[in-house]
């Protein structure tokens, strides 16, 4: 029989917000975890406030409110705040009060008038640190054995931007009509208007230059956790560095890793070379016909050697994931230090969600880390 709808009679009404959130759902089990992160940042936070004057906004309620911008692919703070306003579901997960009238939806501009404060204080770092930590303490991620990676960030700033250094800024604006035919431009001699930091950068043969930034990323093997991320300039730091770096980070953070897989971009003398330096064992894939000492057959044939250029490659999941759901394709913020805070929130936030799915009864097995 056809079911008839019937008038709404009354817009007051009791309804239990926690019967309305499935109970397997993994916001459940993403909301636990990021308290326990942010109690144990209250010291860090504290120190960001004076001790008197009018309340702010609480950090806390900021730092969750870009972990539910990543899960629900929410594209702007602006955004963000309209939807609080109504979503019962992000009311709950910020422990917003619905019947007091001072618990209501902030601001967009409360966002913009705390970056400045969280940046220098590092906190996004901070966050993403204390995600990790919290994912060794469940065993979800391994010591000994990683994956690292590198990925590009198209930046807010258009190639019109792309400007003489020495050119004064049009007053008219930079939306004018531009011809760049016959014109060499390139780093030296050109920078953004509208992005300084970003750099012109061509991903390979064939494609086309783009201002961006480069993301650089390591990966445990285990359950494909990201644990340490960098943002940096396009130009000026190779893959190849950032990843030695990387593996200095990870030994600085407790790790001890033993064999740190990547592709063939990094089949290079400098990238075996630091590796070996570090008692680390490179299982990078090989370009056909290049030698490089300390990658030979006596690792290329072992076991743990063939597991790693397997698992390796879940770490286009992370970047994956960050560009897609995370909004993180082109970047909404402008500087490296702003991009690498946005990109520290949505893998913190990729993070947690996959913690969230190992906790639950039904989770399948984590993966077996290559050479464990």
């Amino acid at each position: 029989m056809r079911g008839r709808t019937t008038a709404q009679t009354s817009f007051l009404c009791f309804v239990n917000v926690e019967d309305r959130i499935p109970r397997q759902h993994p916001i459940r089990q993403v909301k636990g975890m990021i308290d326990a992160v942010l109690k144990g940042m209250d010291a860090t936070l504290q120190k960001l406030y004076a001790d008197g004057g009018r309340p702010s906004v609480p950090p806390e309620r900021l730092l969750k409110a870009r972990v539910l911008m990543a899960l629900y692919s929410v594209r702007s703070e602006r955004q963000f705040c309209e939807r609080l306003h109504y979503d019962v579901l992000f009311q709950w997960f910020m422990d917003m009060n619905m019947e007091e009238a001072d618990e209501q939806s902030f601001d967009a501009s409360v966002f913009a008038k705390n970056q400045s404060r969280f940046i220098e204080a590092k906190v996004s770092e901070e966050f993403f640190v204390q995600v990790v930590e919290l994912a060794r303490k469940h065993g979800w991620v391994s010591d000994e054995h990683f994956s690292v990676d590198g990925s590009l960030i198209d930046a807010w700033a258009g190639m019109k931007s792309f400007r003489p250094k020495d050119e004064p800024k049009d007053p008219g604006g930079s939306n004018g009509w531009s011809n760049f035919k016959g014109e060499k431009r390139s780093n030296d001699t050109h920078e953004s208007k509208t992005d300084a930091d970003a750099r012109l950068l061509r991903k390979g043969r064939g494609s086309a230059a783009k201002l961006c930034f480069g993301m650089h990323a390591t990966m445990d093997n285990r359950n494909g956790l990201c644990v340490v991320l960098d943002v940096h300039q396009a130009v000026g730091k190779t893959e190849t560095t950032a990843a030695i770096e990387q593996l200095d980070k990870l030994r600085e953070r407790g790790f001890a890793p033993a064999t740190l897989g990547a592709d063939k971009g990094y089949h290079n003398k400098e990238f075996v070379e630091g590796c070996r330096e570090r008692g680390v064992v490179p299982h990078c894939a090989q370009i056909e016909g290049r030698q490089v000492d300390g990658l030979d057959g006596r690792t290329t044939r072992q076991r743990s050697y063939k597991s790693s250029l397997i698992v390796r490659r879940r770490i286009e999941q992370i970047f994956g994931w960050t560009k897609t759901m995370g909004g993180l394709r082109k970047s909404a913020h402008r500087g490296v230090a702003r991009v690498n805070a946005a990109c520290q929130y949505v893998c913190g936030a990729y993070n947690l969600l996959r913690m969230a799915r190992l906790s639950l009864p039904s989770a399948a097995p984590p993966l077996a880390a290559a050479g464990a």
